[in-house]
């Protein structure tokens, strides 16, 4: 009998990945990244942060930065997770830092997707845009209560096209984001990163002018890496095979650190 050609598997080796959402968002916005990553072997965590989401119910709860930080300290404690991806997206930029400040053991590598970042002592509205901060604590003001950033009115930062297919779905699950978040000081006992691999990714298509400072931060940051996406803000959502790629890509260029492992 002949022996039948064999196809490679390309399918790159198994990767553990904590996904963690930006501002205004949930743990739903990566369904379309998550699925797709699961059903090439990945494992996969998108939680929700405190007071967002399915969970805005514990918005008081939101007193700083700590709590989300705490959120994913504790999701790979509970599941004992280690060579861990962790992609801060956005706002989650933030909370990935502090993660990798506190439990660096536990991770494989960084990923910034379009995020926000932050030094040490700094907090979010500290660098933003003037103008940008001005505009958020204005619409606190005027929604008449000081716990929470309410929801924009459009989808213009998302960087999703108001006649998207999933324009609809993606407005109906904003909720107002935890204020506190973004006026406390993100504590960091190390530099940002702190010494695990770093990759700044670049949503370009279209570019969030919000970020462009931070943009100009990450650029003098040795040892980084960057990459550009052609997609706008919420890749997760306008092309999850691009990001998903990606993804893979950067999990299979960082040496893993699993227990074990050379």
């Amino acid at each position: 009998m002949t022996a039948q050609p064999t196809t490679p598997d390309t399918r790159p080796s198994p990767a553990t990945f904590v996904l963690i959402h930006g501002a205004w968002h949930g743990g739903w916005c990566w369904r379309f990244v998550s699925e797709r990553l699961v059903a090439r072997g990945h494992r996969v965590f998108a939680p929700t942060l405190t007071g967002q989401g399915e969970r805005r119910h514990l918005l008081n709860a939101v007193t700083s930065l700590d709590v989300p930080v705490a959120d994913i300290e504790n999701l790979i404690e509970a599941e004992e997770l280690d060579d861990v991806v962790l992609v801060g997206h956005s706002y989650g930029g933030l909370i990935a830092s502090g993660v990798a400040d506190r439990k660096p053991d536990a991770l494989r590598a960084l990923v910034f997707l379009d995020s926000l970042l932050v030094e040490n002592g700094e907090a979010a509205m500290d660098v933003l845009p003037r103008a940008v901060a001005e505009e958020r604590l204005a619409a606190v003001a005027a929604s008449g209560q000081t716990l929470a950033m309410p929801v924009p009115d459009g989808l213009g930062g998302t960087g999703i096209p108001d006649d998207h297919p999933l324009a609809p779905w993606v407005r109906r699950r904003l909720t107002p984001h935890p204020l506190a978040t973004y006026r406390t000081p993100l504590a960091l006992r190390f530099p940002i990163g702190n010494g695990l691999p770093c990759t700044y990714v670049h949503c370009a298509n279209p570019s969030y002018d919000t970020l462009a400072p931070v943009r100009e931060r990450v650029r003098q940051k040795p040892g980084w890496h960057w990459e550009t996406l052609d997609t706008g803000h919420d890749a997760m959502v306008l092309d999850p095979d691009l990001l998903v790629a990606l993804l893979e890509r950067l999990a299979a260029c960082a040496p893993s650190r699993k227990r074990g492992d050379a």
